[in-house]
C-alpha cells in the first residue's frame, strides 16, 4: 500500500467507515465561529444568517419589545425560545399598543412653542431663494477624500483672490465640476431651501451670518455629494411667517421630538434590564417602571 492510498483511507475513513472530513470541518468551524448575539438567551439570528449592524440592532429592539410584552402578559410565550420569532401583524399591533400605554409624552405648551419659534425663526420663512452657481468636487467610491478637498480648497483660494477675473468661476466649473451644471459654468438658477442638499440649504439660508450674503461663499460646503464651491448671484429674502401661522407646525415638531426621546429612553431601560450577548446596545441602569 503506498502512502497516498493510506492517506486517502485514513483521512476519509476508508472502507465502510464513511467520510469524516466534512464532519470534522463543520465541528472546527462551529468551534471558531463567534457566538450568536442573544437577548436573555434568545438568539437573534441563525448561525447561517448574515445581518448588517443596523439590521441586527433592529431585530434586537424588536426582541426586547416582544419579551417585555410577554413579561406583561400581553403576548404568549414563544413555543421555541432558542431563536427570536418573526412578529406577525397582530403581535406588532399589540406591541404598538403597549408602547402607546407605557410611553407617555407631555403636550408642548405655549412657552415651549414660542421659544422654538424664536430660536428657529429662519426656518419659518417662505419664498426665499438664491440664484446660485457651484463647482462640485464629488466624493465617489475609492476617491482620496483628503486630496479631493485640497483640490477644492486650491480652487476656492484662486477664486477668492482680488485679481480673479469674473469669468474664472465659469471656467473652473467647466474644467473641474463633477455636476452636469459645469457645462453651463456651474449655473443652477434660482433655488430654495427645499431644492438643494440639506447641508447646502443650512449654509445658504439658515445661518445668521449669511443672511443677505452675496458673492463667493468663503468656505467649502461639504454635503453627501462632495465638496462645493458656491457663489450667490442674487437673493430673494422671502417673508417671515408670524408665530400664529406656524404654531401648529411647531407643536407637531415638538410632539414628535418628545415622543422620539421618550421611546429612546424606554428602549434604554429595556436594554439595561436585559442580558445582552454578542452585540453592543446602549443601555440605562435606571430601574424599569412596572
Amino acid at each position: 500500500m503506498n502512502d497516498l492510498t493510506e492517506a486517502t483511507r485514513t483521512g476519509c475513513g476508508g472502507g465502510g467507515g464513511g467520510c469524516q472530513c466534512a464532519a470534522q470541518a463543520a465541528e472546527a468551524a462551529a468551534a471558531t465561529a463567534p457566538p450568536l448575539p442573544r437577548i436573555n438567551g434568545v438568539a437573534l439570528q441563525r448561525a447561517d444568517e448574515a445581518l448588517s449592524p443596523p439590521e441586527l440592532r433592529e431585530r434586537a429592539y424588536a426582541e426586547l419589545l416582544r419579551q417585555e410584552a410577554v413579561r406583561r402578559g400581553l403576548l404568549p410565550a414563544a413555543e421555541h425560545t432558542d431563536l427570536a420569532p418573526t412578529l406577525d401583524e397582530a403581535q406588532q399591533e399589540c406591541i404598538q399598543a403597549m408602547l402607546e400605554a407605557e410611553v407617555q409624552t407631555p403636550e408642548p405648551n405655549l412657552e415651549a412653542c414660542e421659544r422654538t419659534y424664536q430660536a428657529q425663526s429662519l426656518q419659518f420663512v417662505v419664498g426665499q431663494a438664491v440664484n446660485l452657481r457651484h463647482i462640485l468636487f464629488a466624493v465617489t467610491p475609492g476617491v482620496n477624500v483628503h486630496a479631493l478637498a485640497q483640490r477644492a480648497e486650491t480652487a476656492l483660494l484662486e477664486l477668492s483672490r482680488k485679481e480673479a477675473a469674473p469669468q474664472r468661476f465659469g471656467e473652473l466649473a467647466r474644467e473641474l465640476s463633477n455636476c452636469p451644471s459645469g457645462a453651463q459654468g456651474g449655473e443652477l438658477g434660482w433655488i430654495g431651501p427645499d431644492d438643494c442638499a440639506l447641508e447646502l440649504a443650512n449654509e445658504l439660508f439658515f445661518q445668521t451670518d449669511q443672511l443677505g450674503g452675496m458673492g463667493l461663499h468663503p468656505r467649502l460646503v461639504h454635503t453627501r455629494f462632495g465638496f462645493h464651491i458656491v457663489e450667490v448671484l442674487g437673493r430673494r429674502k422671502g417673508r417671515q411667517l408670524a408665530f400664529d401661522e406656524v404654531r401648529e407646525r411647531i407643536e407637531r415638531q415638538l410632539r414628535l421630538k418628545s415622543r422620539a426621546t421618550a421611546l429612546r429612553h424606554y428602549m434604554l431601560l429595556l436594554a439595561g434590564a436585559a442580558q445582552i450577548e454578542g452585540l453592543d446596545l446602549e443601555t440605562s441602569s435606571a430601574p424599569l417602571l412596572q
